[in-house]
């Protein structure tokens, strides 16, 4: 009998909203509109006036019934009484029949304990967005309910049915419900004003479009704000901050559907946290193939200080939860950083590489972190990314589509880590997460331009040595010095001859610039770029750069020092634009005036010398 009274209730509310709806579209909103576009002014007029107060009636009876219902979208309704009515009594008819809605829900679920089918469907939703700030105190109801009614997707109805569920007054409630549709109902009033204003021809179709975006701007300013500021206020510059939550939801629109993720977690399942993450760096967006392979748990990362220096990004990153480090230099903000997240009981996700792959296989790992991962008494766990080089590699702009592969490759607990020597979990961690991805090709590439921009990397012929030589068109990297020509075919491996692979070719450049480390002075003239210790650009200017076995050096007419090759780890460098490095705390930006191909030589001149100095310490 219940089913039976709930499904009368619903249809008798769906024929009397097909009634009203047919009323308001055939006596008014069709005639108004034509009205609008023929510019007769005097005609509209004139049957708004005949309708009268029944056209106000009509606006607040279909806006309350479709909360009733729930599965009638209000947003016609909305925008509908903007172009019929001035905007501030298209707002107030609007939210009038919220509240009588809301109203009736209120009885339908207090007295009556009426269950509408359609909200059940969305309770879970609800129950899930509720998660840990679902509460029976007052107050945290009526913020959840504000936190819902600015969420997209969920009706007013479904909201209401939940809220009147709750032990709240009928007096807080309604006034929860009233104020909290208010940006929702401007929104939809403006946008139709301002079809109005199109209709009648006085509105470019520009200004219209224009209006509508900055609505919508404005709407997702103001729910934001109220999220971070109100509502995940506790939450405030940690992985579960509303921050950390849209810049991974930007990501998933970003890469949706453009790479298929498939994840192995069978040595991770059972890892409740806090735990410390290492994983190899393929490409940018491998901290979100990360993410998704973790799941719902939000975890903080560790990132480029690079990325940290602008005022926007400084403060979205630092409201997310990251932890900054400073690449190849000491940090100590960065060891208090990983300190405090792990001991209010948050994970970390670090790649220890700090910059990404050059040519396909890992870097070695320059600043060991076995002693610090002991000390924070944290599980680790070792995770491996396998197709994510060749689909966007560091010299490339376009993405290609193919499969990535998250694996966990082996789990820590802190009692094993406590076994071993730093300097034996080091290696553990380097070769555990060690990977040439021309070794095991997991996609297959048919796009006509593989080669194309591979002169950022190979910078060299590795056929006759020539500098500087090498050009990547279509899928071929030739040499305009010796006519060599190396095809790369789908598996992005050359077809012929000795050297197989980019990594390969890489490898070959590598002993040809391991012969001139006695002697080798890279200069050259460059524009720099100067950031201060907080990130903030502190100067232009422009300098000289000199490079030998001994040390950096760089010379402008206010700046001068010298670093020792002994402490340079490394020149992390963005292809065929920069080159970077910390000095005193400041992070310098060098960009060569001449031949911006010079980078990749700086930075690899600059592995093999730390590789060497490291070696000979050993």
């Amino acid at each position: 009998m219940k089913i039976k009274a709930e499904k009368a209730v619903t249809l008798i509310s769906v024929l009397l909203i097909v009634f009203l709806f047919a009323f308001f579209l055939k006596d008014i909103l069709i005639p108004f509109v034509k009205m609008e576009m023929a510019h007769d002014m005097e005609g509209a007029k004139t049957l708004l006036r005949s309708k009268g107060i029944l056209g106000f009636f009509a606006v607040t009876l279909i806006e309350a019934l479709q909360m009733v219902v729930i599965f009638i979208p209000a947003e016609f309704i909305q925008i509908s009484s903007g172009l019929s009515y001035p905007f501030p009594v298209a707002l107030l008819l609007c939210d009038l029949g919220v509240c009588v809605g809301a109203s009736i829900i209120y009885v339908l679920v207090r007295t009556f304990k009426f269950n509408n089918e359609t909200y059940n469907k969305t309770k879970k939703k609800i129950d899930a967005l509720s998660n840990d700030k679902r509460s029976k105190k007052t107050k945290s109801t009526v913020l959840l309910l504000y936190f819902l009614f600015f969420m997209p997707l969920i009706p007013f109805g479904a909201i209401c049915y939940y809220g009147s569920s709750t032990e709240i007054g009928y007096r807080r409630y309604i006034l929860t419900v009233a104020t909290g549709v208010i940006p929702s109902i401007i929104t939809s009033n403006l946008m139709g004003a301002a079809a109005k204003a199109f209709i009648m021809n006085s509105l470019p179709l520009p200004v219209l479009l224009l209006i509508i975006v900055v609505l919508a701007v404005a709407l997702f300013l103001i729910i934001f704000t109220f999220l971070d500021r109100v509502y995940f206020k506790e939450n405030d510059k940690t992985p579960d901050s509303v921050i950390y939550t849209a810049l991974f939801k930007f990501a998933h629109f970003l890469r949706k559907n453009k790479q298929d993720l498939h994840f192995d977690d069978e040595k991770f399942v059972n890892t409740d946290g806090p735990y410390i993450m290492l994983c190899n760096h393929q490409s940018f967006f491998d901290f979100y193939y990360v993410k998704r392979f973790i799941g719902e748990k939000n975890v903080s990362f560790v990132i480029n200080k690079y990325y940290a220096t602008r005022p926007v990004l400084r403060k979205l990153s630092k409201k997310a939860g990251f932890i900054t480090k400073k690449l190849f230099t000491t940090d100590m903000a960065t060891i208090g950083g990983l300190m405090k997240t792990t001991r209010a009981g948050y994970s970390v996700v670090i790649f220890p590489e700090g910059r990404l792959s050059v040519d396909g296989a890992s870097y070695p790992i320059t600043e060991h972190g076995g002693g610090l991962y002991k000390k924070l008494n944290v599980d680790i766990v070792l995770v491996k990314i396998r197709g994510a080089y060749f689909a966007k590699p560091k010299w490339r702009k376009v993405f290609y589509p193919s499969d990535i592969y998250v694996t966990a490759e082996r789990f820590i607990s802190k009692e094993e880590a406590k076994r071993y020597t730093p300097e034996e979990l080091d290696a553990i961690i380097e070769n555990t997460l060690y990977r040439d991805e021309s070794e095991d090709t997991c996609n297959v590439y048919h796009q006509p331009n593989k080669a194309k921009g591979l002169e950022k990397v190979l910078y060299r012929c590795a056929d006759c040595g020539e500098l500087y030589t090498t050009h990547g068109f279509g899928n071929t990297l030739s040499c305009s010095a010796c006519g060599a020509e190396h095809k790369i075919n789908e598996h992005y491996l050359f077809e012929s001859g000795d050297i197989r692979s980019i990594h390969g070719y890489y490898e070959k450049i590598k002993d040809l610039e391991r012969e001139t480390l006695d002697t080798v002075k890279l200069e050259c003239g460059v524009k720099t770029k100067i950031f201060d210790i907080n990130g903030s650009l502190r100067k232009r200017e422009k300098g000289f750069c000199t490079l030998t076995k001994k040390e950096f050096t760089y010379k402008s007419e206010s700046t001068e020092f010298s670093i020792s090759m002994t402490k340079l780890h490394a020149l992390p460098f963005s292809c065929a634009e920069e080159f970077e490095l910390y000095y005193n705390g400041e992070q310098y930006y060098f960009y060569p005036e001449e031949n911006r191909l010079q980078v990749a030589r700086w930075g690899l001149i600059a592995d093999l010398i730390y590789e060497e100095n490291h070696e000979t310490k050993d």
